[in-house]
């Protein structure tokens, strides 16, 4: 099996050795470049090619910006957002301009991981603490929620805390089997394929 191979831009030195590392110690990654700016980035993507781009939101030239830039040059290229930001406003943009994920600063070198495998996969990965701000905010909005059941509601908030379907069950004493349908129901009624696009898809309609 091919390796991945990740280019790591931040501008904080000790922080982008120390992913570099954690990602090297993994037998299916391959750092391939290293930057500080959204130049940077930029110039990686257009030598490099990197299979996934890992950017910070607050370097110079603009993290955002560079979203655009690095899709731009090389199409293929996945983009992770690996940020401090916990602004929800923050995170959207990111997706909006083509980001595949967004994960917050503090995550384990197996959680990255785990992010950079399921964006490869073509999935939107979301970190569980951003997520649930996100159905946080839309659950204090109205109109697409009016669409769901008070149940969907209900399986709604505890996907936001983080849970799982069989979690959800022991939570409202259903079966799981009875949570996937109400997920089911959920996804189709917003539109979506996932439970971070359905809480995003949430947040703007609300």
């Amino acid at each position: 099996m091919c390796a991945i191979t990740v280019g790591v831009v931040d501008d904080h030195p000790l922080f982008r050795e120390g992913v570099t590392r954690s990602l090297s110690e993994l037998r299916d990654f391959l750092v391939v470049g290293e930057g500080s700016s959204s130049d940077d980035a930029a110039v990686m993507a257009s030598d490099k090619h990197p299979d996934v781009m890992l950017l910070d939101v607050s370097m110079p030239g603009g993290g955002l910006r560079a979203v655009e830039e690095v899709l731009a040059r090389s199409p293929s290229t996945k983009v992770l957002m690996l940020t401090a930001s916990e602004e929800v406003d923050t995170l959207l943009d990111a997706l909006q301009r083509g980001a595949m994920g967004y994960v917050l600063k503090g995550v384990g070198s197996r959680g990255l991981a785990d992010a950079i495998r399921t964006i490869m996969n073509g999935t939107r990965y979301v970190s569980p603490a951003m997520s649930a701000k996100v159905v946080d905010i839309s659950l204090q909005g109205e109109g697409s929620k009016s669409s769901l059941t008070p149940r969907e509601r209900e399986v709604m908030e505890l996907v936001g805390q983080g849970l799982s379907n069989k979690h959800i069950g022991l939570r409202l004493e259903l079966q799981e089997k009875t949570v996937k349908h109400h997920m089911t129901q959920i996804l189709t009624k917003l539109g979506v394929t996932n439970r971070t696009e359905a809480a995003l898809r949430w947040h703007e309609l609300r």
